[in-house]
């Protein structure tokens, strides 16, 4: 371990706690913003599709997630899936993934994240985002902008943008790219252990294991910094 030039984040459930998703909910608000409905579905019967077909993709299932490492995103699974049921919505994709995530999922900053962010600025470490996740990259750096406000990140990237998902070491070779660092100058934080933690390791970056929010059951890592606070981090730093 040494002090890195750059420390790259997860975001959900690492800088934001997201609550428990409900897609039905989402779906309802999207649905709000339909012109036509031809089969005049409801939210719960749109979104049994959604789920099917993401079950037929293998699209986000927690005991998998980390084998499936092509992202799929919003912009191609929206609108086959309203369209192919009949349904006009008078938004464009973007703002269906903003009406739909901000219903379906609101998030909160995890507790201590802005103090962290703040100290390592104050310390003249770089800061990023790697995210594996669906929504348009505009409206995820537009809901980490508002709740992070004081943010300094250089660069936020996500697998809806650049086609590979954590652990696929590409996208972190991207970053390193992005930020003209080598592998063994940054640390990536995150709270999955497949995906951030075996990820960012197999990429020869320092990782370090964020369980602080955590949603999913997971079994302790002995070999991996592990911490239950920023502040835990910040004493390693």
């Amino acid at each position: 371990m040494k002090i890195p030039k750059m420390i790259l984040f997860d975001y959900g459930q690492t800088l934001i706690a997201e609550q428990k998703f409900d897609g039905v909910k989402g779906t309802e608000a999207v649905l709000s913003y339909a012109v036509k409905n031809k089969y005049h579905l409801s939210a719960e019967q749109v979104q049994a599709r959604a789920n099917e077909i993401k079950q037929e993709l293998g699209r986000f299932d927690p005991e998998k997630r980390h084998l499936f490492q092509i992202e799929i995103p919003n912009t191609m699974f929206t609108p086959y899936l309203y369209e192919s049921l009949g349904i006009e919505v008078a938004l464009s994709n973007s703002e269906i993934d903003t009406v739909f995530w901000n219903a379906a999922a609101p998030g909160t900053p995890t507790e201590g994240i802005e103090h962290f962010l703040e100290m390592v600025g104050n310390k003249g470490i770089r800061t990023g985002v790697i995210s594996n996740i669906s929504y348009a990259p505009s409206v995820v750096a537009e809901r980490i902008n508002r709740l992070l406000p004081t943010n300094t990140f250089e660069f936020i990237i996500t697998s809806s943008n650049f086609m590979f998902r954590k652990p696929n070491r590409r996208i972190f070779d991207l970053a390193l790219e992005k930020a003209e660092l080598q592998a063994d100058e940054v640390w990536y934080i995150g709270d999955q252990y497949e995906c951030d933690v075996k990820g960012s390791l197999n990429a020869g970056l320092f990782p370090v294991w964020y369980i602080g929010a955590i949603d999913l059951p997971y079994t302790e890592d002995k070999s991996i910094l592990t911490a239950k606070t920023w502040s835990e981090i910040e004493r390693y730093l």
